[in-house]
């Protein structure tokens, strides 16, 4: 009882939150007077004071200043001892709901109605909802693709996009040279894709953290840069036209057909990227690419071929990247070197980080909210940039590990092996 008492936010310290919100507020309404207050029509000449939006100023950014401090001071104190009662509600209600859904029963209905929705969206939401939905599908695959090379290998790749658009490009030239159609172009992108990305990760076999970063980085740019002045073999800036969409051979598919068809296929590869993924992070080799990430020395020490663990996961991630890129061109029939700029690389970075490293339900979770907050948030569309940095510092801030954080397996011994253990006399299982 002592120790809660000492962790919880003495009564006076609100006094000093609410006086130095106070003055943040203030400040901050005298730096943003020019733009809040003030507005100068230069065609009449004429001037309006906006006096109210002080008010709405220093209020909001009072109120949002004493929150942010106040929850600040509990992360301080300590999680366990301030919101030790709302934990043990939060931990009962989580086992509940695990316990329910672990039925046979109530997981079908689960399973079932998921899969109802899937099936459903695309003729309930309409075409604008389904392109939405199919873009959010293509990040999710690019994120756990990326999760392979960060999440379970601990590399940081900044250039991850480059590898997207020579998928995209492959499918793109070899359709236009030599009439290669889509599914014949999916594994070829795919290996395309997983070539370069071992191309570029053998020179950086010793390289790690910042420096691998910088070099992936200036490999996506180099790469965008060759696209874009290539102009004999990629068109340059003018770009690549008329690239086939998916289709069935033998049936004509109108543009609303099309885009139902392109998000199920994107559906399919999204449960074949979980799929592999959840395999890959079970076998010896994700057991090595998590131990390099953990402890490069150590995993060195046990006899892990360190340079052979580094380039199949940049080989994996890349082949990844490039299967997306093909189903990139083949849904925009046209792509130029401007749709692979770095900022594509960092929103895929985000979904891994945001979402939580190494977590499949992270990443999902982290691609979702990156590419569906903004598209609905487009009524505010003056402030959404401004509301998701917002949120994403402070995810940051109050959640360093992501949304769904991977958790560590534990392994815990019942007290029947306990039994079993102390009847042949095992110290180490009996302890």
């Amino acid at each position: 009882m002592s120790s809660q008492a000492t962790t919880q936010p003495q009564p006076g310290r609100y006094l000093a939150y609410a006086w130095r919100s106070l003055l943040v507020s203030i400040w901050f309404a005298i730096l943003t007077f020019p733009i809040i207050v003030i507005r100068a029509n230069t065609i009449t000449g004429t001037i309006t004071w906006r006096w109210h939006n002080i008010g709405w100023i220093v209020g909001g950014t009072f109120v949002g200043s004493w929150i942010w401090r106040y929850f600040l001071e509990r992360k301080r104190a300590g999680a366990e001892a301030t919101m030790g009662p709302l934990r043990q509600r939060l931990a009962a209600a989580r086992a509940v709901v695990t316990q329910a859904a672990r039925r046979p029963a109530v997981a079908r209905g689960g399973i079932a109605a998921l899969l109802l929705l899937v099936v459903a969206f695309p003729f309930v939401g309409g075409m604008y909802q389904t392109n939405i939905m199919t873009t959010a599908l293509l990040y999710v695959v690019l994120g756990l693709g990326l999760n392979i090379i960060i999440g379970l290998g601990g590399m940081l790749h900044i250039g991850y996009i480059a590898f997207y658009a020579l998928g995209a490009y492959s499918y793109a030239l070899l359709n236009l040279h030599f009439g290669l159609n889509f599914w014949l172009a999916l594994p070829v992108g795919a290996l395309v894709g997983g070539l370069f990305s071992l191309a570029i990760g053998i020179p950086v076999l010793r390289l790690r953290g910042d420096y691998l970063a910088i070099v992936t980085l200036a490999f996506a740019e180099i790469t965008r840069l060759v696209l874009e002045n290539w102009s004999s073999l990629t068109f340059g800036t003018a770009g690549i036209r008329n690239i086939p969409r998916p289709a069935i051979a033998g049936i004509r598919l109108t543009l609303p057909q099309t885009t139902t068809f392109v998000y199920f296929i994107m559906i399919l590869m999204v449960v074949l990227t979980i799929f592999v993924v959840n395999r890959l992070e079970n076998s010896r080799i994700g057991r090595q690419f998590v131990a390099m990430k953990e402890d490069f020395i150590a995993c060195q020490a046990m006899g892990v071929n360190i340079a052979r663990t580094k380039l199949a996961a940049l080989g994996l991630g890349g082949m990844w990247a490039g299967l997306a890129g093909v189903v990139f061109a083949a849904r925009t029939t046209f792509i130029n070197p401007a749709s692979f700029t770095v900022w594509e690389s960092i929103i895929v970075l985000c979904t891994v980080v945001l979402g939580g490293m190494g977590s499949i339900p992270g990443v999902i979770t982290g691609a979702l909210v990156l590419i569906l907050v903004p598209e609905y948030l487009r009524a505010f569309a003056q402030f959404r940039m401004l509301l998701f940095g917002a949120v994403l510092v402070t995810m940051m801030v109050f959640r360093p590990g992501g949304l769904i954080q991977k958790r560590r397996r534990a392994y815990t011994i019942s007290a029947q092996e306990k039994q079993v253990a102390a009847e042949i006399g095992d110290p180490g299982i009996q302890g």
